[in-house]
């Protein structure tokens, strides 16, 4: 099942507390189509749905629908910082890759 690293646990769990909303998760919900596939966003939330999958990875509870979980079943959620920025993001092995999905060029 999906994980979150030691980094990402850390900035997630500065963040709940930053924002007073401790009692929250992290849910994980499906944003979009692109070229490689489908495109996931993330929010922090605190209505969990009976039909929810959650997971707990390092003491933080991540939350989502049960048409993605297997999906993202070997997914990780890691924070990182570069030159454009800095988040959080979903590294998903099994994802499509490539342009093939939507038949068109990326470039």
């Amino acid at each position: 099942m999906i994980e979150i690293t030691d980094v990402a646990a850390t900035e997630l769990k500065a963040l709940l507390e930053a924002e007073e909303k401790q009692d929250h998760a992290l849910r994980i919900f499906v944003a979009g189509m692109g070229c490689s596939g489908i495109q996931y966003g993330m929010a922090l939330d605190n209505e969990i749905k009976e039909e929810d999958v959650t997971v707990d990875s390092k003491d933080v509870k991540i939350v989502m629908g049960p048409d993605i979980s297997e999906q993202l079943e070997k997914a990780t959620i890691d924070y990182i910082e570069t030159d454009g920025g800095k988040g959080f993001i979903i590294d998903n092995p099994m994802a499509a890759s490539g342009c093939s999905s939507c038949g068109g060029s990326c470039h």
